[in-house]
């Protein structure tokens, strides 16, 4: 097992790539605190993987807040004696014109997607260091690689997880604390169900939608959560251990480049 003896914590843990992500590092062997502002739902992740034999345990928390930040790790602490692995997954996504974008959204969308990964960092590194080390994953996005229509706002608060990603990589390696991200494609997750379904509204099924978007990824479909989960647990582990400020796509060829198409827009 990848993550033996290794205590985790995993935010936005209720759904999507953080429960697929925390459900995997306990059978990886790690435990695991469940985080989210879902209360109920980290709860009910932490029973599934008590009921499969793991040790997880759950705490409430809103990612944009130090104290609440602060009161995660304590727990974590206070329950296992250490920290090795934080894997800073808890956003929201906002797609509008920059011209429609109004100030607090902005605020909040920055609050939880940039300074709840600052704030994970910062209070999960005091703790690392105590046992000489540890792994840092953050969820960035494709969004974060390259510009995309109607998501600025989302690019730039993904953006920022990449380049601080990197800056505290050099920060910190000399301290045996590796950070990475992950990038992920269009991934079916709760966090696209609002667009879904305004989009069936209009007439479309959602699994048509889902396969209208899978064919923007040369592998031609979307990605799963289970997916990510796989290649988040290993830059947390030691298989991994000489990777660090990476900003590792996971898109299913998506930033790779375009897919060739013919004059009627076909594949070619």
């Amino acid at each position: 097992m990848r993550l033996k003896d290794r205590v985790a914590i995993v935010t936005g843990a209720a759904s999507g790539i953080g429960k697929a992500t925390a459900i995997t590092f306990a059978r990886e062997g790690a435990s695991v605190m469940c985080a989210d502002v879902n209360a109920e739902g980290a709860e009910a992740v932490a029973r599934t993987i008590a009921d499969t034999g793991g040790d997880a345990a759950s705490v409430s928390v809103d990612v944009a807040s130090e104290d609440d930040i602060q009161n995660m790790v304590a727990e974590t602490v206070k329950r296992w004696g250490k920290l090795d692995v934080i894997y800073n997954n808890a956003g929201i996504a906002l797609g509008n014109p920059v011209t429609q974008v109004l100030e607090e959204d902005w605020d909040r969308l920055i609050d939880i997607n940039l300074k709840g990964v600052f704030l994970g960092c910062k209070h999960a590194i005091p703790e690392m260091m105590k046992s000489g080390g540890g792994a840092i994953v953050s969820t960035a996005s494709v969004a974060g690689l390259m510009g995309s229509p109607y998501l600025s706002t989302y690019s730039a608060s993904k953006g920022g997880v990449v380049l601080l990603t990197k800056a505290l990589a050099v920060e910190w390696a000399r301290f045996n604390i590796r950070v990475n991200c992950v990038c992920p494609g269009v991934i079916q997750t709760p966090i696209l169900d609002p667009w879904i379904q305004s989009t069936a509204a209009a007439g479309a099924a959602p699994e048509e939608v889902w396969e209208q978007m899978g064919k923007g990824h040369p592998i031609g479909r979307v990605g799963q959560p289970e997916e990510v989960a796989k290649v988040v647990t290993f830059l947390a582990s030691d298989d991994a251990s000489f990777v660090t400020g990476v900003a590792m796509p996971v898109d299913g060829g998506l930033t790779a480049g375009s897919i060739p198409r013919g004059p009627f827009g076909e594949d070619l």
